[in-house]
């Protein structure tokens, strides 16, 4: 059966799981999640997308991710990938990190965000980890309780729930989540409802779905490979080929990067199509994007293949 597409819904909030390959560890020390804080706060300024809780385990990572324009995917696939070539270089290891692609439900704010962030606190207690959630760092628990300082975490949306002051929430906050210590696991956080795309009521799984019948479309690749190549006046085969002239491999970039932003097709896939390595795949794209901002032509250039395709 072929897989559902993600439903990106504007200022979505969304439960997301990242498990390592085959339930492997994807952090080895300390120096690891620390590096892992640095992408999600780098992704948080360039995505620009919020993130209401987290917690990092030794082989999964929950996170609570408020999006904006930038599709949930494109987010993802930046911090999986750049996450995975910081761990294999320093473990001295090739190939998947991740299992397959993360896990992500589109939840009803009005309902299940407060009952979602106290679950992905709790997430070490219920791991028999540790007995209070307090007692684990690695969550942004103790950012909550102000107990910790994370800069780069939007922790007064849930906060101003509880009351308007600020030492009041957080003292109403640590009761609320102490009350939910006996809460065992919770299916619908990880499968959703009827739809396993989507944690809400009825009414608000068919408003999300409707929705995201009429939103943009999804590039196809063969729709980006032809504009592209009618600007650059290449044919579409060229750029699969061992070559090192300058059109073809910006060409390369320019596909890779409309691929990245209108649809879900990851870096690696590109850089499989294209028969190049997916670092210097990743390294072409940086370059391109710090040149729109510097190179006005070729800007334009970019521009009017954006204008042909018509998303």
């Amino acid at each position: 059966m072929a897989r559902q597409p993600r439903i990106h819904i504007d200022g979505g909030y969304y439960h997301v799981m990242l498990r390592g390959n085959g339930g492997d560890e994807i952090f080895s020390n300390d120096a690891d999640r620390y590096h892992f804080f640095m992408l999600l706060q780098e992704g948080v300024k360039r995505f620009e997308h919020r993130i209401h809780a987290f917690c990092l385990m030794s082989n999964h990572v929950h996170l609570v991710i408020e999006v904006g324009n930038i599709p949930l995917s494109k987010i993802m696939q930046n911090l999986s990938f750049r996450y995975t070539r910081w761990f294999n270089n320093h473990q001295k290891r090739t190939g998947h990190l991740f299992q397959g692609r993360f896990k992500a439900l589109l939840i009803d704010e009005d309902h299940y965000l407060l009952e979602l962030v106290r679950y992905t606190h709790l997430n070490p207690v219920r791991a028999g980890m540790v007995k209070s959630p307090s007692a684990y760092s690695w969550s942004s628990h103790l950012a909550y309780t102000g107990e910790q300082t994370v800069p780069w975490l939007t922790s007064d949306t849930v906060l101003s729930h509880f009351s308007s002051h600020l030492d009041a929430a957080r003292k109403s906050y640590a009761s609320f989540v102490m009350d939910g210590l006996s809460e065992s696991h919770r299916a619908e956080f990880h499968t959703g409802g009827k739809d396993r795309r989507v944690l809400g009521n009825d009414r608000f799984a068919e408003q999300v779905l409707e929705h995201s019948l009429n939103t943009r479309r999804t590039l196809t690749l063969d729709e980006c490979l032809a504009h592209v190549c009618k600007v650059y006046e290449l044919e579409t085969s060229a750029l699969s080929e061992r070559t090192r002239v300058r059109k073809h491999s910006e060409a390369r970039a320019v596909v890779a990067w409309l691929m990245g932003k209108f649809s879900e097709e990851s870096l690696t896939m590109m850089a499989t199509y294209f028969h190049r390595d997916v670092a210097t795949m990743s390294t072409a794209v940086r370059k391109l994007e710090k040149r729109l901002i510097t190179d006005s032509e070729f800007k334009k250039k970019i521009d009017l293949i954006h204008d042909n395709i018509k998303l």
